[in-house]
């Protein structure tokens, strides 16, 4: 008798069809660029970035123009090619001032995923389900995705621990098995992500989507500075560190670049009082002088294009499944 392996995605067709690797280019402060995302798409991933990293409304819309136009034009061009959705992440708190103007330029645009954090994304729900898009929400509390189940996302975005950013502290296998008792949506997994092998091993997980960010800090394509690049494919797990002290909310570092800034490690680790006169408060100064990294950093090995980093992962996807899913007699 064969064995028989499925693994059974609740992404709608429409966007299962156009992915060669069911991943999404995380949207990240500072690094994700107009390039990353349209050439993630035109890899077969979906490619994201925050909203913020536009440093003005007007450049938003300019950004997601092109992006809209350069998608379409792929598309257009050769018919038959895999050609991912887009997608834009907002931060709904109340600390985002430019939220509503944000959104109404969602809501003019109308980028197939919206991608919503810290906060009740309720509205942002109205206007992107009035033109047929989804939303995702960034939760890294059982308490939090139980929250944004009840307003109606259409994914949750499992922030686990060893995330780069502002990390969760629960560990995916806990996270994806509690979330499974009350959710029955498009799920994804971010953490610890770097390779077509965890791709899979999240699929397993009973995930629709891996959510990869760190892996694509080193894509030629990145905002990311060349220095950025070169300290995280030298560095390895050993070289992170998970500390409040630069936003008030932990995130996992990149110690090399602490030091960099003329930081006392030592003091960091102890957490006494750190003297940060040198560097601006804002996110946009904490993220520009000191550089995030999940704890995938110890696959990155080399500065790529997008469309290669995709070519390597599917490759490494396809060799895991072929591997895992032999059939039996």
């Amino acid at each position: 008798m064969e064995g028989v392996f499925q693994l059974i995605s609740k992404l709608p067709d429409h966007i299962a069809k156009e992915l060669s690797v069911p991943v999404i280019s995380a949207p990240m402060f500072l690094v994700s660029s107009p390039e990353l995302v349209i050439e993630s798409c035109k890899s077969g991933i979906i490619g994201s970035f925050p909203s913020l990293n536009a440093r003005t409304e007007a450049i938003l819309e300019e950004w997601m123009e092109r992006i809209q136009f350069e998608l379409s034009e792929a598309k257009e061009k050769e018919p038959n090619r895999k050609v991912a959705p887009w997608a834009v992440n907002l931060i709904v708190h109340k600390s985002n001032k430019r939220y509503e103007k944000d959104l109404e330029i969602v809501k003019k645009y109308e980028p197939p995923i919206v991608i919503t954090s810290l906060g009740n994304p309720s509205a942002v729900i109205e206007i992107v389900h009035s033109y047929g898009g989804l939303v995702f929400s960034d939760v890294s509390t059982i308490l939090h995705a139980r929250k944004a189940a009840e307003t109606g996302v259409d994914g949750l975005i499992l922030v686990c621990s060893g995330a780069g950013g502002h990390a969760g502290t629960i560990n995916s296998f806990a996270f994806a098995g509690a979330v499974r008792e009350f959710w029955d949506g498009i799920t994804i997994l971010a953490g610890c992500i770097s390779s077509g092998r965890d791709v899979l091993a999240s699929e397993v997980l009973g995930m629709d989507l891996a959510y990869m960010g760190t892996r694509f800090i080193s894509a030629k394509e990145s905002f990311a500075s060349d220095e950025y690049k070169e300290m995280l494919i030298e560095s390895v797990l050993d070289d992170l560190i998970y500390t409040d002290a630069f936003t008030g909310v932990n995130a996992n570092y990149l110690k090399n670049s602490i030091i960099k800034a003329g930081i006392d490690l030592e003091k960091l680790k102890s957490k006494e009082k750190v003297d940060l006169s040198s560097l601006d408060q804002s996110d946009s100064k904490a993220w520009k002088d000191i550089w995030s990294a999940g704890q995938g950093v110890h696959q990155i090995q080399a500065v790529q294009s997008v469309k290669e980093m995709v070519a390597e992962l599917q490759d490494e996807y396809d060799r895991a499944k072929e591997k895992l899913f032999v059939p039996s007699s």
